[in-house]
């Protein structure tokens, strides 16, 4: 193999890194908003990117070249997909060819919904006409909460031993075939909506008068969006996405009273009342894996977009996801944006329990106020050390010596020192209660949601049918290649739903900030 930069092959001290994937990152899988770190990608993008305007997009950090791998994927589209992809035939986000030779979009809908930006509010609309409860409506229960997979994977290692006869150190493992076993019963997009499992501290970002105590509060934020991701003890990996695969939900503030009823009927999850936080996350691309998120709430004025791409390798015993890409958090009252990379997530001891750790350098910068920090996940030392510590400094505009240190497990308690003298508990995600996120029942979802999409796959691994899990993965993946094939000999160019390309960045079609601009005008 021509020599190419890999990643450290065991927990080894690094001074920089699914947020904690809540999964074994194999393939363009994991991600996390601290899932991972993030250069951005190379533009790889279906067609021309809409024009960069600053209404819908702040201008993006770029991130110097050398931080993107050396390899990427093929663009070809009819290998391996290590990702499941299509099931029935009315299920398939993508766009397809009839016999006439036009292009049509199938939907669970008779009525046809629109490729771009389909019309999910009628079910709900007419449910909540006749009196239906919110509990009626969403579906809040997470498919792990009753999770009876702990242990160990033992049962499975010759499995695995097959699996890592088809490998080689520093592979790429888009082309592995994985066993349906190891998946975790849910799709990565959602496995992204982890990152707002305290939407309270994200929405109080914009209470904050004073820019230092946003900064302050951007970290806290941020520290506390991976523990999340991460249920139970055996590390397993998300579906992954698939091409145009979109996943919606909404969490309730808990200060948030039933009065709060006015919809936010132009955002991203239009069923909710504009005191909510949304979260809408999309597949944009499969050759390399893109994902893109998008999260705003309305009254606070503040909203989240991001990307990632994910680059994953093999290790030897450990299993390395470059997390590329990232995220901007944007106070609309203050005109602030605040731009942060996603550490790296890696998947240890995979020949007998698997579990996760993060490492990476990160950094959070504010153009506009000038604060920065600079935040550390180290990985655990081959010998002695702790696992998932974290170091942080934040510091003033122009200021070498940072005002605040923190230090601590990114899924335990960090603590700060300010310049002060003053030492706290800054993060204690042990006693942080999460807020549940709120989902459409499958029966009101179309048919590209990520849960209406893996549901057959979903069922069966939670019956433990691993043959019906590993059939029903099976007809996706050849949905998706007969697809890939039927575009490319028509000449058709897949069309994102709702994100589009802007420069390296992928940003949201209708942020906040650009409808609270058009309704300025």
């Amino acid at each position: 193999m021509p020599s190419q930069t890999v990643l450290p092959p065991e927990p080894v001290q690094l001074c920089k890194s699914e947020q904690r994937p809540s999964s074994l990152p194999v393939g363009p899988v994991l991600a996390t908003l601290g899932h991972h770190q993030t250069p951005t990608p190379n533009s790889t993008g279906s067609g021309h990117s809409p024009p960069s305007s600053s209404l819908t997009s702040p201008s993006h950090v770029n991130l110097s070249p050398n931080t993107v791998p050396e390899f990427s994927y093929s663009s070809s589209e009819d290998e391996f997909y290590d990702a499941d992809e299509f099931h029935q035939s009315g299920s398939s986000p993508k766009r397809l060819i009839d016999s006439s030779g036009s292009a049509s979009v199938l939907t669970h809908s008779s009525s046809g919904n629109s490729l771009k930006r389909p019309d999910t509010t009628e079910s709900l609309n007419s449910s909540l006409s006749n009196g239906t409860s919110d509990a009626d409506l969403f579906d809040s229960h997470d498919d792990r909460d009753d999770d009876a997979e702990a242990g160990s994977v033992e049962e499975h290692k010759s499995v695995i031993m097959h699996l890592l006869s088809q490998v080689r150190l520093g592979m790429d493992l888009t082309k592995v075939v994985l066993p349906t076993f190891i998946l975790e019963r849910r799709s990565l997009l959602e496995m992204y909506a982890d990152f707002f499992a305290h939407p309270d501290l994200f929405v109080s970002i914009s209470d904050q008068k004073d820019p230092k105590d946003r900064m302050v509060q951007v970290v806290k934020w941020y520290l506390s969006a991976f523990h999340a991701g991460r249920k139970g003890s055996v590390a397993k990996k998300p579906y992954n996405p698939i091409l145009g695969e979109i996943f919606q939900c909404h969490w309730t503030l808990p200060n948030d009273t039933e009065e709060n009823t006015e919809l936010v009927s132009e955002g991203p999850v239009p069923w909710v009342s504009k005191n909510s936080v949304t979260f809408v996350a999309e597949q944009v691309s499969h050759h390399p894996p893109i994902s893109a998120f998008y999260a705003e709430c309305f009254n606070k004025k503040i909203q989240f977009n991001a990307h990632i791409w994910t680059k994953s390798k093999f290790l030897g015993m450990s299993i390395g996801v470059h997390n590329i890409g990232q995220g901007c958090v944007s106070c609309l009252d203050y005109d602030e944006h605040y731009i942060l990379t996603f550490p790296n997530g890696y998947g240890r001891s995979i020949l007998t329990v698997p579990w996760v750790e993060l490492g990476g350098e990160c950094n959070i910068n504010c153009s506009k106020t000038g604060y920065s920090a600079n935040i550390i996940f180290h990985t655990k030392p081959f010998y002695g050390g702790k696992k998932h510590r974290i170091t942080a400094e934040i510091f003033s505009p122009n200021d070498k010596k940072s005002f605040c240190s923190i230090e601590g497990e990114w899924n335990g308690v960090m603590y700060a020192k300010y310049a002060t003298g003053e030492n706290t508990v800054f993060v204690d995600t042990k006693k942080l209660p999460i807020i549940k996120k709120k989902v459409r029942k499958l029966e009101d979802q179309n048919e590209y949601e990520s849960r209406s999409l893996w549901k057959d796959v979903t069922f069966n691994l939670k019956i433990r049918d691993i043959d019906a899990a590993t059939e029903a993965k099976h007809r996706l993946e050849e949905r998706q290649r007969a697809e890939a094939r039927e575009r490319k000999e028509k000449e058709i160019q897949w069309e994102t739903r709702l994100f589009h390309e802007d420069g390296e960045c992928w940003v949201y079609d209708e942020p906040l900030l650009k409808r609270l601009g058009a309704a300025k005008h």
